[in-house]
């Protein structure tokens, strides 16, 4: 079909024309800034209105960069201009060439698309010629590189300004999850903590850094048993992956950097959830050798699975729920190890369980020990007051010669002319400032005011003395806590003998009956045989 006009004609009796909308958006904000979807939409449909011609459909894409050609409802306005009409002749119509694209190569493969298909193009605010002479193209080619330059002028402006922000301390980015934006008069926006969820990334941390969490897995069990913790699949899971980034953003620890940016690592001037020692701990912990994933069905129904070993093959004990003829469930411990003299023979839970209960209740030392404990304890946080002042000097003296290598290297990056050896400068700068604010945050801890080291015992005291009412009425975390502080290796279970012996850890052994009564001190030799007498109070 030739039109004579060089500009469409929609009064042109002979030609049926129909419209096709695209809008566009790259950016959300772009919403309440005027420029949305639905202002483009709006826009569109005034001018079909005018020109007298009907739209027919509307294709949009949300989030999507203008210099991408295969967009997804391009694709699919393309596939719909292919089964066009007979008769009829298809007008896609966008807002302003920009909405088509920000790049010109982009720009005219669309345009050459729309020739294949048979479809026109023209827009409110620009006309495009029909037969796309010299003149034509210059004119759409300009204008196309005009949006080409905004795009780029406006990522560089971007760049530059999230750089700044950064140097001077400052998140420019999205809020991670567990912090919020808050408008301040100095900082302007400023991170700040977003409760619950804070809390709860806090925990994780802590808990991982501690030990408290075997593993990832178990901090994710942790996450999704936190209502208020976002980012869920649609089955209500958190992914591994989540988790792993999260541990590794230092801006959890107060501290800000991009390396696309040339940003290495500095402090943040927001605050912290976590310390940077916790940070550096998490960090190890992952890159240290994994441990066997905790298993998914751990409940409060079998606390002692996985650690109560069968003393006849040394393997752990399996358990489950089984069924009898009445239909009644019965809890059972079992060994599942093929060959073992036990293989498959059932032990009850309330057997098991209870014999654990009875042996964590006989862990209960004498007040004196107590009182001795207490001494040691503070005897040794006066000899640390002591060692503070020593070792605040030395970790001055490490930053200081910290600082005078990072300052060597940069001179040495700047002199250099090769990309190798300045990317090799920035990896061991790095490592350095790494050092450097592991060396501060230290300083500064021991800066801080020595905490009442009464209070410090007094829940450490709570738990030697009974750590069997923790077990009786804890959750399932302290549950398996109690079973890490208090004993050293698993417990072996015979079937028809019970526990063998326990080995506890060091301070249960101290502080064990056995440990007060046995305690003697020996007279100093002389001319008689040497006699041993018992310790006054014991």
């Amino acid at each position: 079909m030739i039109i004579e006009n060089e500009f469409i004609d929609y009064n042109d009796p002979s030609v049926k024309y129909e419209f096709v909308l695209y809008l566009r958006v790259s950016d959300k904000s772009q919403v309440t800034k005027g420029s949305g979807l639905s202002s483009q939409e709006i826009r569109g449909r005034e001018y079909a209105k005018s020109r007298g011609t009907p739209v027919v459909k509307v294709f949009y894409d949300d989030g999507v960069s203008g210099k991408i050609l295969e967009r997804p409802d391009v694709m699919r306005m393309l596939n719909f201009l292919k089964k066009k009409k007979p008769g009829v002749q298809y007008v896609v119509l966008i807002d302003e060439i920009s909405r088509l694209a920000r790049d010109v190569r982009v720009h005219f493969d669309l345009r050459d698309a729309l020739d294949e298909v048979g479809a026109l193009l023209d827009s409110p605010t620009t006309q495009f010629k029909i037969t796309r002479d010299a003149d034509g193209t210059l004119n759409e080619g300009m204008q196309a590189m005009f949006a080409q330059h905004f795009r780029m002028k406006n990522a560089e402006t971007s760049r530059n300004r999230k750089w700044a922000r950064l140097k001077g301390g400052y998140w420019p980015y999205t809020a991670p999850v567990g912090f919020k934006f808050k408008m301040t008069k100095t900082h302007g926006n400023m991170l700040v903590r977003n409760e619950p969820i804070a809390s709860i990334i806090q925990e994780a941390f802590e808990g991982y850094a501690s030990g408290r969490f075997a593993s990832q897995a178990e901090v994710k069990r942790f996450l999704e048993s936190q209502p208020a913790f976002p980012y869920r699949s649609c089955d209500g899971t958190i992914r591994h992956q989540r988790i792993t980034e999260m541990f590794k953003r230092p801006v959890y620890a107060g501290y800000v950097h991009c390396k696309i940016l040339g940003v290495p690592l500095q402090e943040g001037k927001h605050k912290p959830l976590v310390s940077w020692t916790t940070y550096e701990k998490v960090q190890n912990r992952m890159k240290s050798k994994n441990v066997a994933p905790a298993r998914k069905d751990i409940n409060l129904d079998f606390p002692l699975r996985g650690f109560v070993t069968c003393s006849d093959c040394g393997k752990p004990l399996r358990a489950g729920w089984s069924k009898s003829r009445s239909g009644k469930r019965h809890p059972y411990y079992n060994c599942q190890t093929k060959g073992c003299i036990s293989y498959g023979k059932s032990i009850r839970r309330a057997a098991i369980e209870g014999e654990f209960i009875k042996l964590l209740r006989k862990l209960r030392p004498t007040q004196p020990l107590f009182e001795l404990i207490k001494a040691m304890v503070l005897d040794a946080a006066k000899q640390r007051t002591e060692q503070i002042k020593t070792i605040k000097h030395a970790l001055k003296k490490q930053i200081t010669t910290t600082e005078k290598k990072i300052n060597s290297l940069l001179d040495y990056m700047a002199e250099s002319s090769s990309p190798l050896t300045a990317k090799a400068y920035d990896q061991k700068i790095e490592k350095l400032q790494i050092e450097k604010i592991s060396a501060q945050e230290k300083l500064q801890n021991f800066g801080l005011k020595t905490p009442n080291t009464d209070l410090l015992i007094e829940p450490c005291m709570k738990f030697l003395s009974n750590p069997c009412k923790i077990w009786e009425f804890g959750d399932i975390h302290l549950q398996k806590m109690v079973l890490r502080l208090v004993f050293s290796e698993p417990l072996a279970y015979a079937r028809n003998a019970g526990y063998r012996t326990a080995k506890t850890a060091l301070p249960f052994n101290m502080l064990d009956d056995k440990f007060g009564s046995n305690c003697k001190m020996v007279r100093a030799a002389g001319l008689e045989p040497a006699r041993s007498f018992p310790i006054e109070g014991f």
